[in-house]
């Protein structure tokens, strides 16, 4: 527990929205959630200190609160349910091959990005490789992403 604690704290102090975050959220008029793998205290902590928990909550998923984690589709079917939405009708954004593989098991579409801090050269290929429709590094091309590759 005091490891747990003392990670959080960390993560508090050095975490940072992604560039142009803020700016891509706003010129996006659709329904949006967080489906993370993360423990709900990781999420809360990552995203009061990128001034994105307003933004998002109550719309936040955890991994803990299906039965089984991503690579399988529950997280995101589960997301799907709470925001009322048909997962044929729902895109995803994902940075790990484990999310494009439960978003595609569970009919949505992905995109991939490669942009955040943890990314390494190559990620953008293998999000491609693994079934994204299309990868991104910058998310300034978010809204024209969406626009083109957003189901239906």
């Amino acid at each position: 527990l005091e490891r747990r604690t003392t990670l959080l704290a960390a993560l508090a102090d050095t975490v940072e929205a992604i560039p142009y975050l803020h700016a891509a959220l706003d010129a996006i008029d659709a329904r949006i959630c967080v489906a993370s793998s993360a423990a709900h205290e990781k999420i809360l902590t990552t995203l009061s200190r990128t001034g994105l928990y307003d933004r998002f909550a109550p719309n936040i998923f955890s991994g803990t609160q299906v039965s089984h984690g991503k690579p399988a589709p529950d997280l995101f079917l589960f997301a799907a349910s709470q925001m009322a939405a048909l997962p044929g009708r729902c895109l995803v954004i994902e940075d790990s091959i484990p999310g494009v593989t439960g978003a595609l098991a569970a009919g949505m579409t992905v995109l991939g990005f490669h942009g955040g801090s943890h990314c390494r050269p190559g990620d953008g290929e293998a999000l491609g490789a693994a079934g994204a429709a299309a990868t991104f590094d910058d998310m300034r091309q978010l809204p024209d992403l969406l626009a083109k590759t957003g189901p239906g």
